[in-house]
């Protein structure tokens, strides 16, 4: 069972920066679409719609990275003290 605790360690190590790199892809994309329909609105009331969508999705993504940015680093944390036999049991 320590060996599995310490193989799953190695596991939450690398989950914690996919995740991070994950969401900051979609994050980019989700903004770039964003920003496309700013750029794609022909009138001024298009526009200012277009550019309110645009600043509730940076909000959004904002509000998501910072919650779970620090979860991801714990998973690392996690990780690490698995690997170190911290939650082996004798």
């Amino acid at each position: 069972m320590n060996n599995l605790r310490r193989f799953l360690g190695v596991v939450w190590i690398l989950l914690g920066p996919a995740a991070v790199i994950f969401m900051l892809s979609q994050a980019f994309a989700k903004i770039a679409i964003a920003n496309t329909k700013v750029l794609a609105a022909t009138d001024e009331a298009t526009k200012a719609l277009a550019s309110a969508a645009k600043l509730n999705v940076q909000l959004q993504w904002g509000i998501i990275i910072g919650i779970f940015l620090p979860i991801a680093f714990g998973l690392i944390i996690f990780g690490l003290y698995s690997m170190k036999g911290e939650y082996d049991r004798n």
